[in-house]
């Protein structure tokens, strides 16, 4: 999708918004603890609060020319950038399932997924990397990979094969570049790494005490016949991911993941982490919808809303007012729902201030039970729900990854006892009217996050610039404060001033 370049006298009035997670699973106040819970707490609070600082830094000023006169505007880190800044933070600290913090196969090796996902501007959008054995931060080689698509897809397209920059030794592979590929495994994806100039460790890098000991006490207590090695109703065995989901200021949403996989899964396992529409998704689309016309109206019966939509001239049978709206509410509602209230029609404006196109725009970062999201193609699926059902994102998201969703349904009878159907997801939708010179004439952004198990690390930049923490879902805070956690998770969603945390160490 494109747009002309905005009037340079013109400043963007898109707010931009970033939302972090650290995995979701089995996470009680019982499997987690006091001391364990302030470390998370800390750790959330810090990056988000650090990634929100660098969001709102300039990183550097176009000088513009306008009427003969010479000024500059900042120009800010692009969604991509920012998302993938929180990952890298998230992979080097050892509390979450990524890069250091990674969990082990069954084999004791440690085996990496990273994707990103942009609603546009790169031609490949999204791109995945998996089985990754000495990539210190996986996130930035699926960075690199989607920035340099574009040129590997111009190259392909015009001599039918991209070739490198720059020989380099690829021990008996053919790596020229990524070529056309989204989906890139194991020793091919790391020649890429070279090729890109990033930093290669050695495997022990990525080795931590914790996760060793986790994946010793489950294989002993497969071994002993008295529980799963993957999964754990007694303690918290990490089966998720890390990411992050940043909306900026050119109204660009991204969705950043990394991940160690499921402890003790099978050495060559892929999950949902680089599989797009599984892990991750990021699309933007034109709403049919004309944002000009007047002011919402009082609501209007539905029924009356479906006669219009399906084009009926009118009922042989009238039904009673009740029954009408109870058969329209269980149909489907996109002639019911519009994510975008209409605003008021420009007075006196130019045509160019009338003809409006609006675009809306999700991204999702997801958690959990990597082959339950396979299953269903979670993010996919929400996106289509939100897309092509014209609900609100969070009720698309409420259906696949909420109590009761498509996520938790997948597990059947398994439920709660495998591990099976547990997970959450991150996102950000914005909606964003523009005229036919690109100018933003209003916008609006709404945080995503919903789960359907014990908890879901978070932490998001709030409508006040606030910094706020979450690991447990707020409408089932009573249950868990009676079960003893009222004054160990009293901090559950309090907003915290950025700069008290920003400057701390994550």
């Amino acid at each position: 999708m494109e747009y002309k370049r905005a009037p340079e006298n013109v400043v963007p009035q898109v707010q931009p918004r970033l939302i972090i997670h650290g995995g979701a699973g089995n996470i009680t106040p019982a499997t987690l603890g006091p001391e364990k819970y302030a470390q998370y707490r800390h750790a959330l609070l810090t990056i988000v609060s650090k990634t929100d600082t660098y969001m709102r830094t300039p990183v550097s000023l176009a000088n513009l020319r306008k009427d003969g006169y010479s000024y500059s505007t900042p120009k800010y880190p692009s969604a991509l950038d920012v998302a993938t800044y929180a990952v890298v933070l998230l992979e080097n600290n050892p509390l979450f399932n990524s890069a250091h913090g990674a969990v082990f196969t069954r084999d004791g090796i440690n085996e990496l997924d990273s994707s990103v996902m942009v609603s546009r501007g790169h031609a490949k959008r999204g791109v995945g990397l998996t089985g990754l054995r000495r990539v210190k931060n996986p996130i930035l080689l699926a960075k690199a990979m989607l920035e340099h698509g574009d040129a590997d897809l111009a190259q392909k397209a015009d001599s039918g094969l991209a070739q490198p920059d720059a020989p380099i030794d690829c021990q008996g592979l053919d790596v020229p570049s990524a070529q056309g590929h989204t989906l890139i495994h194991g020793e091919a994806a790391e020649m890429l790494a070279t090729m890109y100039g990033l930093e290669l460790v050695d495997p022990s890098y990525f080795f931590t005490q914790n996760r060793w000991d986790e994946h010793i006490r489950a294989l002993e207590k497969e071994k002993a016949g008295s529980g799963l090695a993957t999964w754990s109703a007694e303690e918290y065995l990490p089966q998720g991911t890390c990411g992050a989901v940043a909306l900026d200021a050119d109204g660009v949403v991204c969705a950043a993941t990394s991940t160690g996989g499921v402890t003790n899964k099978l050495t060559g396992r892929v999950g949902d982490t680089p599989v797009v529409g599984a892990g991750f998704w990021a699309e933007e689309w034109v709403e049919d919808i004309d944002p000009s016309r007047s002011r919402p109206q009082p609501t209007v019966d539905s029924w009356q809303n479906l006669k219009r939509y399906l084009g009926l001239p009118g009922p042989v049978v009238e039904l009673s007012s009740s029954l009408r709206n109870l058969v329209a509410d269980c149909l489907p509602t996109p002639f019911i729902y519009s994510p975008l209230a209409r605003s008021a029609p420009v007075v006196g404006g130019s045509s160019a201030d009338r003809e409006l196109q609006t675009t809306r725009s999700i991204a999702l970062s997801g958690t959990g039970n990597g082959d339950s999201f396979l299953r269903v193609a979670a993010t996919r699926t929400v996106g289509s729900i939100a897309r092509w059902g014209r609900l609100p994102a969070a009720v698309a998201l409420r259906r696949i990854a909420g109590l009761g969703g498509e996520l938790q349904k997948s597990a059947g009878d398994r439920w709660n006892k495998t591990g099976e159907g547990e997970g959450g997801m991150i996102g950000i939708e914005a909606v964003i009217s523009r005229d036919i010179t690109g100018r933003v004439i209003s916008s609006r952004a709404e945080i995503l996050q919903d789960h359907n198990c014990g908890g879901m690390f978070r932490a998001w930049i709030d409508d006040d610039g606030k910094a706020v923490m979450r690991i447990f879902h707020p409408d089932r805070e009573r249950e868990q404060n009676v079960s003893g956690g009222a004054d160990m998770f009293g901090t559950e969603g309090r907003s915290e001033d950025v700069w008290r945390w920003s400057a701390d160490k994550v």
